[in-house]
C-alpha cells in the first residue's frame, strides 16, 4: 500500500524581491520525511534567500509554505524552530566567550530549583556530551569555544541543530570548514538522521558530496528553479550543466609543461603553534605546490609565519637562494610575497570599503601625489585588475560586502595581482565558492604559474589538491611528513601522510 500522506514540507510559487533585484521567482519544491534533498546552484542563484524564507529571516512576497499538508506562516526564526526546522549556517553563528555546552543550549537552558529557575549545568553538559559523541567530536563540553578550531566550531553548530530534535535540518555548506575525515563523519551522521526519519536539505558547492548523499537534487539558477534530478540521474556533469546553463570545461586538468626554477624556500621555520617542530619546503617558480593535511596540522600557521602575520620563532625565508628579512606583512609585501587568507571576509578584505579601495590599499603610496591619494589612478589600476579576473560588479565603486563569495575572493586576488607577485600563498582558495568561480580561480592560478609565479596552495579539498597541484606536500602535527611528485599523488598516499604514516 503506497504512502498517501503529504510531504513534510512544500514551498509553492515562492518569489522574493529586494531593491533592484529579483532574488527568487516562482520557486517550488517539496521534501518528504526521511529524505535528503540536495539544493544546488551558483553563488547568487537564490539558495540562501530561499532557505532564509524557510528559516523565518525573510518573508516571501508571493507563495505559500505547507508543513504536513497544512499552510503555515513563518514570520520569525522562532516560528521556524517551533515547526521543527533547524538551520546550520555556512557562516558560524557561535559565541566564543561561552563554552561548548553554553553554545549548544544558548537560550534553551534546562532549569532546576523550581521558582528559583536555576540553570541545570549538569544536565546541559551531560546532554551536550551525547551530541558531541554522536558527531565523533572529541572535545569536552566545558571547553571554551575560543579554544576550538574553525572545523570544531562548525561541528558545535551541528550539535546545536541536533539538540533541537528537528524534523527538518537545513545544512548550508556544512563541510566548507571541515577536513576529509570530519566530512566523512558528517555524511555518516546525515545518513543516520535520514534513517531516523529526519529530513535534510543539503546545500553544497562540493558536488561530489551531493552526488554521494542526496536522494534527489533541485537546481536553482538566477532565482528560478531550472531542474530536478532523481537519485539515478545525479551526476557531476548533469549538475554543473543545470547550474551554469551550459557544459563547463573540467576544473581539474593535468598541469601544463612549465619551466621551473628555484623560487621560495622555507628553511627550518618554527611557529607558535608547534614551537618544537621545524618545517622546510621549496616552492619553485612556475609550479603549484599543494599543501595538504588535516585541520590542526599547522598549515595556516606556517603560511602566516612566512607572510609575517605571525611571529616566526626560528628559520629563514629565501627567494632564489637569498635570505629575506620578513618580520611583518609589510616586509613580505615589499618582497613580492603575498597571502590570500582562509577567511577572506575577516582578514582578506575590508568589506565596508569599495572594491577600488581594497585593491589599492596595500600600496597606497603608488597612487599618491604630494601625499594626496589620486582616485583616478586608483580606479585605473583597480578596473584593470578586476577586468583581468572577470569580477562581476557594476563598477569598482561598489562596496565589497555586496559581492558574492567568489567575487570577493577575486577582489583579494586583484589586490595582490596589481603589485606583481613573485610568490602567492593561497589558503583554502575556493572555500564556499561555486563551481564556475572555482574554474576561474584554478585557471588564474595556472596562468600565474605559467608566468613564473611560485604558488603554495593550502587546501582541505582532496579533489582540488590532486587536480591542481604539480607536487603535494603533506603536514601532520606541525611536521612535513612527505612531498609527493605528481605521479605519486593519490588520495590514499595523501591521507596516509596526513595521519602521520608513510605514503607507501
Amino acid at each position: 500500500m503506497s504512502d498517501t500522506s503529504p510531504p513534510l514540507l512544500e514551498m509553492n510559487g515562492i518569489s522574493k524581491r529586494f531593491p533592484g533585484v529579483v532574488a527568487l521567482q516562482d520557486v517550488s519544491f517539496s521534501i518528504g520525511r526521511g529524505e535528503i534533498l540536495g539544493l544546488i546552484g551558483e553563488n547568487g542563484a537564490g539558495k540562501s534567500t530561499l532557505m532564509k524564507i524557510l528559516g523565518g529571516v525573510h518573508a516571501p512576497d508571493e507563495g505559500h509554505i505547507l508543513v504536513d499538508g497544512k499552510e503555515v506562516s513563518i514570520r520569525s526564526v522562532n516560528d521556524s524552530i517551533n515547526l521543527g526546522i533547524a538551520f546550520i549556517h555556512q557562516e558560524l553563528n557561535v559565541l566564543d566567550n561561552l563554552d561548548v555546552a553554553g553554545n549548544v543550549y544558548l537560550g534553551r537552558e534546562p532549569l532546576k530549583g523550581g521558582p528559583l529557575k536555576l540553570i541545570d549545568r549538569a544536565a546541559i553538559h551531560r546532554q551536550t556530551g551525547q551530541y558531541l559523541n554522536r558527531l565523533g567530536l572529541n572535545v569536552a563540553s566545558d571547553t571554551p569555544l575560543a579554544n576550538l578550531s574553525l572545523a570544531q566550531q562548525q561541528m558545535v553548530e551541528i550539535a546545536k541543530a541536533l539538540s533541537l530534535d528537528a524534523r527538518l535540518i537545513i545544512m548550508d555548506e556544512p563541510t566548507s570548514s571541515l577536513t576529509l575525515t570530519e566530512t566523512e563523519r558528517l555524511l555518516v551522521v546525515t545518513r543516520e538522521l535520514r534513517g531516523q526519519g529526519v529530513s535534510i536539505i543539503y546545500i553544497s558547492h562540493r558536488l561530489v558530496e551531493v552526488e554521494r548523499i542526496a536522494d534527489r537534487v533541485v537546481v536553482l539558477r538566477d532565482g528560478r528553479r531550472v531542474g530536478e534530478l532523481a537519485k539515478d540521474e545525479i551526476r557531476h556533469e548533469k549538475m554543473i550543466s543545470l547550474m551554469v546553463g551550459r557544459d563547463l570545461e573540467r576544473s581539474y586538468s593535468a598541469p601544463s609543461d612549465r619551466a621551473i626554477s628555484p623560487g621560495l624556500s622555507i628553511k627550518g621555520v618554527r611557529t607558535l603553534r608547534y614551537p618544537a617542530h621545524e618545517v622546510s619546503l621549496d616552492v619553485n617558480k612556475g609550479e603549484i605546490l599543494g599543501l595538504a593535511g588535516l585541520v590542526g596540522a599547522g598549515r595556516s600557521e606556517l603560511a602566516k609565519a612566512v607572510f609575517g602575520a605571525d611571529e616566526r620563532l626560528a628559520g629563514t625565508i629565501l627567494w632564489q637562494g637569498e635570505a629575506l628579512r620578513i618580520r611583518s606583512p609589510r616586509d613580505a609585501i615589499q618582497q613580492g610575497i603575498f597571502l590570500v587568507p582562509e577567511d577572506r571576509r575577516a582578514t582578506g578584505l575590508i568589506t565596508d570599503m569599495l572594491i577600488r579601495e581594497n585593491v589599492t590599499l596595500p600600496a597606497l603610496s603608488r597612487y599618491a601625489v604630494g601625499g594626496l591619494i589620486q582616485p583616478g589612478k586608483e580606479m585605473e589600476v583597480a578596473m584593470e585588475a578586476c577586468r583581468r579576473l572577470s569580477v562581476k560588479a557594476a563598477s569598482t565603486e561598489v562596496v565589497a560586502a555586496t559581492l558574492s563569495g567568489g567575487n570577493q575572493q577575486k577582489v583579494v586576488l586583484a589586490k595582490w595581482l596589481s603589485l606583481g607577485p613573485k610568490a602567492l600563498i593561497f589558503d583554502e582558495p575556493t572555500r564556499g565558492i561555486d563551481v564556475g568561480a572555482k574554474a576561474e580561480i584554478y585557471n588564474l592560478m595556472k596562468g600565474l604559474a605559467d608566468e613564473g609565479v611560485a604558488i603554495l596552495m593550502i587546501s582541505s579539498d582532496m579533489e582540488e589538491v590532486l587536480g591542481v597541484s604539480d607536487r603535494v606536500a603533506v603536514m601532520h602535527e606541525g611536521k612535513v611528513t612527505g612531498v609527493l611528485p605528481r605521479e605519486q599523488c593519490t588520495e590514499e598516499a595523501v591521507m596516509r601522510l596526513a595521519v602521520g604514516r608513510s605514503a607507501a
